[in-house]
């Protein structure tokens, strides 16, 4: 699966009591397979930290699909939520050095409301689903769009979104 981010929030963002400094934009995991940060407070990591001031971020990720009598599910170590709420989870955080992700804000990207057909074509050889977000919105556009695009490279099996 790819994911594909533009309108960046730039390195520095308002917040109520000053402002976030230092921001990136990361992608959660559970696993430890890739570089990742930790986030305070919380039971997963964050990877592939992406500059806020960045014109775009990309994220190439593994996503296995499975089917059975209640319809599509999803899996893999950068899924996250319950069955009626899977998704892929963008960190927004500060960057202090330590080596950790401070957490201010994120983007949750449902899986659960891909429509079928477009899950359908990403399944077919070539072809993988992707996911355009712009993190800051425009008025007028969506935020989320889901596609079935061609496929980078790299192997990923049957019963994968690549």
């Amino acid at each position: 699966m790819l994911i594909e981010a533009s309108g960046l929030p730039g390195l520095t963002c308002p917040a109520p009591a000053g402002e976030h400094h230092n921001v990136h934009i990361a992608l959660c995991t559970k696993s430890r397979d890739r570089p990742a940060l930790a986030v305070p407070g919380k039971p997963w990591l964050a990877t592939e930290p992406v500059p806020g001031d960045s014109p775009s971020a990309r994220w190439q990720v593994p996503v296995t699909l499975r089917r059975d009598a209640s319809g599509f599910d999803f899996g893999g170590p950068y899924v996250r939520g319950d069955r009626g709420d899977r998704h892929l989870f963008l960190a927004w955080g500060s960057l202090p050095g330590d080596g950790t992700l401070r957490l201010f804000r994120g983007s949750k990207l449902k899986l659960t409301s891909v429509d079928a057909s477009i899950i359908e074509e990403a399944t077919h050889p070539g072809h993988q689903l992707t996911a355009r977000i712009r993190l800051t919105p425009i008025s007028g556009r969506p935020a989320l769009t889901w596609s079935a695009s061609p496929a980078g490279q790299g192997t990923c099996g049957t019963g994968c979104l690549r």
